[in-house]
């Protein structure tokens, strides 16, 4: 296991699927499972996070929602409800497993059975659908010191073969080829190159790069994901550092000469690389504008900063309101 990282904790006691919270233990789902066969489901993951009142807050959970909505509509998954009732049934189902620490949501929207009469084969239509919905606690689990990274001989899947813009599920076969080979070459993460041979995103992560003073990050034609803490951070750089980051192509050689290289996602928060294909990056240590955007980062999840005035944050009140 890479550095820093540590074994996934066992998800809370109930779950949200089928329109109804249930026992997790009451789940099941057969081997014929559209979604396990052919990978067609769309996903998100959503922190929550705990304030210093104790009270939790979902971190831009209604932009998730929303994003997992367009993701469902591509692939014709049903989703009944809107993006604001999805933000209800994860603040329940975040109180009903008592996660009132730091936590990790993973809605789940998937194609379950062929309908009657229609015939066997892979398709999108006539098939019917399930939403799920788990919790679980997670912390931070990079380290905040910083990371090596290898570039993929891998290449980022186009936007023609299949959007990057969508979370679906089979998509994640690309990011797991390129994680293996590099945790197999001694490095903590991946960096891929769309087919153009330009710089696309980490594993499970958008790029950001530093030098002399200018932050660029990948445009969204060069194959990436729409992150939302992407987004976050080309915010907080704007308001913390009056910077304004350029989206625009990133060529693999800016990687090995830049003077700082950070990571953001969901799941891994602000993560700074300190080495690239055994080069550090910078003087190999997090660079004093990647703890800039972690310091700003934390403080806006966490709802620390007076004058944050982003629509960000859901509380999880402690008062259950049943749907």
């Amino acid at each position: 296991m890479s550095a820093g990282r540590t074994a996934a904790p066992a998800a809370g006691r109930w779950v949200f699927h089928d329109g109804d919270f249930v026992a997790a233990a009451d789940v099941r789902l057969g081997p014929d499972l559209q979604a396990l066969q052919y990978g067609t489901g769309v996903f998100e993951g959503i922190r929550s996070y705990a304030g210093d009142s104790g009270e939790a807050h979902l971190f831009r959970a209604h932009d998730h929602f929303t994003r997992m909505i367009g993701s469902a509509r591509l692939l014709r998954i049903a989703i009944e409800y809107s993006a604001a009732e999805l933000v209800d049934i994860a603040a329940e189902l975040l109180r009903r497993n008592g996660h009132t620490g730091d936590a990790y949501l993973r809605p789940l929207a998937y194609k379950t059975a062929l309908e009657p009469g229609v015939p066997f084969g892979v398709r999108l239509r006539g098939v019917s659908c399930a939403l799920t919905i788990v919790s679980l606690p997670m912390g931070s689990y990079l380290p905040k010191g910083g990371i090596s990274c290898g570039i993929s001989s891998w290449r980022r899947i186009p936007d023609s073969s299949l959007p990057a813009r969508a979370k679906i599920t089979g998509a994640y076969a690309n990011n797991a080829l390129a994680t293996d080979e590099a945790t197999a070459a001694g490095y903590d993460d991946a960096i891929f190159l769309n087919q153009a041979g330009h710089v696309a995103e980490a594993s499970t992560a958008n790029v950001f790069v530093v030098r002399a003073g200018r932050v660029v990050t990948p445009a969204q034609d060069a194959d990436i994901l729409e992150g939302i803490t992407r987004d976050s951070v080309i915010s907080l750089l704007r308001r913390e550092a009056a910077i304004e980051v350029e989206r625009r192509t990133v060529l693999r050689s800016e990687l090995y000469t830049a003077d700082e290289i950070f990571l953001t996602g969901t799941g891994c928060e602000i993560v700074p690389v300190t080495a690239l294909d055994g080069r550090p990056v910078g003087s190999g240590v997090p660079g004093p504008l990647t703890r800039t955007v972690m310091d700003a980062y934390d403080r806006s999840v966490r709802g620390r900063d007076p004058h944050d005035e982003q629509d960000w944050l859901t509380p999880v009140h402690a008062t259950p309101v049943l749907l």
